[in-house]
């Protein structure tokens, strides 16, 4: 559809919005890149004139998803993916915000580079983008960054990528550091001694195959020292992707304490478990590992209860040069941004997770920790929104993804729930029609 300044109209539409606890008939109008109604309110009021009508035909219309972890390879690994390829993907799977991490070449940990970023993407991405920062100099995990100027430079959040902190010290003033700024700390928790040179669930299937394990442990107890770390100081932090019962245990917790806490996980771990692995599938290589059937059910039901706040895609393009290695030798990682809305309907085709949970940890929850104006449908509120039919199986091939690697979890699977159409800022960037 050509670009246009009329309003335009998404009629014949179910109309979900997690944020208001909404799921109704109705209508969706959109003027000058900004919802004005929303549900049966935009029946009442009718097209204006002049408006262009899109017919829905029964479909779910949502807020665009807020993705929390995807990596790009720009700059410094743009063979791999770059932001323009990323945000491709990106509104064939229904996400009109990426969240990106700062574990580039070189690492975003200066203001300048959080600039280059968003210049970069303003130029060639068709999506928001909003950079993460690094948690410490060079993701080394003891020098502090600059939280201060980074924040104010537009980063929206600090992390230190798949490198934790495991200086407690270190870690502790960081949270101080950031809670003067009210900045975010994202984590992802590890005990690297634990973990060792383990480079999948530590059990009797890395037994069979001959694999180094990594225990749980090396996951919940870092998680628990955080939560000690996060009531010494008061700080704002978010479990970047947790995979295991006992993590969820110990966020349940601190959350009853009253910390500041959040948690996300990954799709993968949501729908996929170690036996997936199979013959030593390197695109089922990540980290943490995937676990065992029992964990990945314990971490839906986290989801289920609200324990889990965030769904994220992980998406972590490797090439050929990083992924056809031995299973041990190969690098941690799989695309996710054009399947986590299609691999999350399973959890709500399973009867395990309610269709307004899922999408509001897929939007709304993200945008909130984030502070940012994404993930809802209110009136006044960006037109970042998705079309999408619940219910249309599509296989994932490889000939039609997006990014420009193409190491996905769930080639040659069917999915069932597609995304029809992508709307950013009210222009219909994506349609499954066009």
């Amino acid at each position: 559809m050509a670009e246009t300044n009329n309003p335009l109209v998404l009629t014949n539409a179910r109309v979900i919005d997690p944020a208001a606890n909404k799921d109704e008939p109705g209508a969706v109008l959109i003027r000058n890149g900004i919802i004005e109604a929303a549900g049966s309110a935009a029946l009442n009021q009718g097209a204006p004139e002049g408006a262009i009508t899109m017919d829905c035909g029964g479909a779910i219309v949502a807020p665009g998803l807020v993705d929390m972890g995807v990596t790009v390879g720009e700059p410094g690994a743009e063979h791999r993916e770059t932001l323009e390829s990323a945000s491709q993907a990106a509104v064939a799977g229904g996400v009109t915000t990426m969240i990106t991490s700062p574990d580039c070449d070189p690492v975003i940990d200066d203001p300048a580079l959080v600039d280059f970023i968003l210049r970069r993407a303003r130029h060639t991405a068709i999506v928001n983008v909003h950079p993460m920062a690094a948690l410490t100099k060079g993701l080394n995990g003891q020098e502090m960054s600059e939280i201060g100027l980074l924040k104010e430079a537009g980063a929206v959040a600090f992390t230190n990528a798949t490198h934790p902190v495991t200086n407690s010290q270190v870690f502790s003033r960081l949270l101080t550091y950031a809670r003067d700024f009210d900045a975010l700390v994202v984590h992802q928790a590890q005990d690297k001694d634990l973990a060792g040179s383990g480079v999948m669930n530590a059990g009797l299937r890395a037994s069979w195959l001959g694999l180094g394990g990594i225990p749980r442990e090396a996951e919940f107890i870092a998680i628990e020292r955080d939560m000690r770390l996060v009531a010494m100081t008061r700080g704002k932090y978010h479990a970047r992707l947790i995979s295991c019962p006992q993590s969820a245990n110990a966020i349940r917790q601190a959350k009853k304490d009253g910390l500041n806490v959040t948690a996300g996980i990954s799709i993968n771990h949501l729908t996929l478990n170690e036996n997936d692995i199979a013959n030593y599938r390197t695109f089922h290589k990540m980290s943490p590992p995937l676990r065992t059937e029992d964990d990945r059910m314990e971490m839906v039901r986290a989801v289920a209860d609200g324990t889990i706040d965030v769904i994220m895609s992980d998406h972590n393009p490797q090439d050929v040069e990083t992924k056809r290695h031995p299973f041990a030798e190969s690098e941690d990682g799989a695309l996710g941004l054009e399947t986590m809305l299609g691999a999350g309907m399973r959890l709500v085709h399973s009867g395990d997770v309610p269709l307004t949970k899922l999408l509001a940890a897929m939007t709304c929850n993200p945008a909130d920790r984030l502070g940012l104006e994404a993930g809802r449908l209110s009136k006044g509120a960006p037109a970042d929104l998705i079309v999408f039919d619940p219910d249309r199986p599509w296989i994932v091939e490889k000939e039609n993804i997006r990014s420009r690697s193409k190491n996905s979890s769930f080639e040659d699977e069917t999915l069932q729930g597609r995304v029809l159409t992508t709307l950013v800022a009210g222009r219909i960037l994506y349609n499954i029609a066009a």
